[in-house]
């Protein structure tokens, strides 16, 4: 019944849990991590809720309202500087000393040796709880008396460290806490807590978590009674050895307490060691070092004791992770300085094979350019071939028969004895064959080359261009024309145009004045004239027209 109960506990807890149920277990130590970066933003406001009531106080004229504040004032620093509540309690036991009221003499007695069990000072702590007759207390006394002196063990057993001490005192506890069980109403909550850790005690640890289970369902978050609850339960699911379960439940009790700004923080010192066993040693080395913080503030003597015994161990692994960061590091550098020498002599060698490449892209293209030349030139060649060679054959022919013409008249005068009549030369007969030499070579040139007239003239200033009449080139364009067919030899373009050398080279300085500004070398710019050459259809005959 009880296990089924307890099942029943854990699966509801979360609806009566506010805090727990918006907070996933995951984000908890972010939650925890960010409340500890504004835990002075909580201690200013404690500062401020204390310093309002000692404000009020000074306006309070009785002695019965001035302890009554006072005792608010002792319940804030109680958990937050027990010096300050220390010299509140004083007074208390002054006022009460002065009405001579002994029940609340005997309360602030009471209260005086539970802070000097909370800040270390065990041997006042003893002396005061053995000043008083047990049975002589009232019952409300007695229940605290009992509450103060386990208290007061519990702590002195975690500051001495001492495993025959603790059974002792842990056999005292157990005797007390037997007291309190009959003092207490069997249905309060009190009797309940109290009955969890003596099951605690006795190792039924299934029993004492149902009970406290159901008690920090019923809390309120952000409170101290909420705090307390979590942290009960976080102890009971470590001696059950349920670590992930005590962790979240310490996370909680960690966080209200930083909220709070309760500086006597046990829930976050357990954390950090947890934290460190668990080889978190960044968050454990952070945590050790705001529970030793709030342990000064609050001067709590035995807790410094406490965390001087593991801060170092904690210390010195984090001091030992940053050594091994900062080699990591130094060594990361080294490799990314290396890899960074190595690209830059990678990108070196890729610059110069870029430049390589990029030489030989642009030999390569010069070499294009050069072949597509050359192809230009066969191509043109070709061409020539294709359309002319018929007419220039029929030339030839023609001027065969004429020479066997002239052959059979020189025999047949040679024969009827007119030899007189050989050596007659004939001028015009000559002229006339040269012009239809002209006239067959400007007809060929002009088929081959039927827009060389316009180019031709582009390249020359407006008042020197020349209009083609009768389809007739004369002797400056025969020039030129040879030099485009590729006939650059002087002696051969003046063999052909029967003229001299000189006046060849007359009139292509003549010419070469006449170019325009831009075109600073004439003869290789006809060169480039005429590029594409046109093919005819090869359903006509190419020598019918000769």
């Amino acid at each position: 019944m009880k296990k089924l109960t307890f099942a029943l506990a854990l699966i509801v807890l979360p609806l009566f849990s506010p805090a727990i149920a918006a907070v996933r277990p995951d984000s908890l130590l972010s939650a925890l991590d960010r409340t500890v970066a504004g835990r002075e933003v909580y201690a200013r406001q404690k500062e401020d809720r204390i310093q309002n009531l000692k404000n009020q106080k000074r306006r309070l004229a009785s002695k019965e309202e001035a302890y009554r504040i006072n005792t608010e004032i002792i319940g804030h620093y109680e958990s937050f500087v027990c010096d300050s509540a220390e010299v509140y309690i004083r007074e208390n036991i002054a006022l009460a000393e002065e009405m001579g009221n002994a029940e609340w003499l005997i309360d602030s007695r009471l209260r005086l040796a539970f802070v000097h069990s909370l800040s270390g000072l065990f041997v006042q702590a003893a002396d005061i709880l053995n000043s008083f007759d047990y049975d002589e207390l009232q019952v409300g006394q007695k229940v605290r008396y009992c509450w103060y002196y386990i208290r007061y063990y519990e702590n002195y057993t975690k500051y001495t460290a001492n495993q025959t001490l603790t059974r002792q005192y842990e056999s005292e506890i157990a005797r007390l806490r037997g007291r309190l069980l009959e003092l207490l109403d069997e249905g309060s909550d009190e009797y309940l807590k109290e009955r969890a850790f003596a099951l605690q005690a006795e190792r039924d640890y299934d029993g004492a978590l149902e009970i406290l289970t159901g008690i920090f369902s019923k809390q309120t978050p952000d409170t101290h009674d909420y705090a307390m609850a979590a942290a009960s339960l976080a102890k009971v699911y470590r001696l059950a050895g349920r670590s992930e379960l005590e962790d979240r439940f310490l996370k909680l009790a960690a966080i209200t307490d930083l909220r709070l700004a309760v500086k006597e923080n046990e829930a976050l010192l357990v954390l950090a060691m947890n934290l460190f066993e668990a080889g978190d040693t960044t968050r454990s080395y952070n945590y050790i070092g705001v529970a030793l913080s709030d342990a000064n503030f609050y001067n709590s003597r035995f807790r410094n004791t406490v965390i001087a015994r593991v801060q170092p161990v904690i210390e010195s692994n984090y001091l030992n992770k940053i050594n091994r960061q900062r080699r990591n590091l130094i060594l990361y550098i080294v490799l990314v300085s290396l890899f960074g020498a190595g690209l830059i002599v990678a990108l070196s060698i890729v610059f110069r094979q870029n430049r390589i490449v990029g030489k030989a892209r642009r030999h390569l293209r010069n070499m294009n350019d050069e072949l597509t030349a050359m192809n230009r030139s066969l191509n043109e060649a070709n061409i020539v071939k294709e359309k002319y060679i018929g007419h220039f054959m029929s030339r030839c022919v023609t001027y065969i028969d004429k020479l066997d013409t002239y052959r059979k008249d020189v025999n047949r005068k040679l024969k009827s004895g007119q030899t007189d009549r050989i050596y007659k030369p004939s001028g015009k007969e000559l002229e006339k064959e040269i012009e239809e030499l002209y006239e067959n070579f400007d007809e060929a040139f002009l088929k081959l080359f039927p827009d060389f007239v316009r180019e031709f003239n582009s390249l020359l200033v407006p008042e020197a261009r020349w209009e083609l009449g009768g389809g007739r080139l004369n002797t400056e364009l025969r020039i030129f024309a040879l030099m485009r067919l590729g006939i650059t030899n002087i002696n051969q373009i003046a063999e052909f145009l029967h003229c001299s050398q000189q006046t060849v080279y007359n009139y292509r300085s003549k010419l070469r004045g006449k170019a325009r500004h831009e075109t600073p070398n004439l003869e290789e710019e006809v060169k480039k004239l005429c590029l594409h050459i046109p093919r005819e259809e090869s359903g006509g005959s190419n020598n019918a027209s000769f």
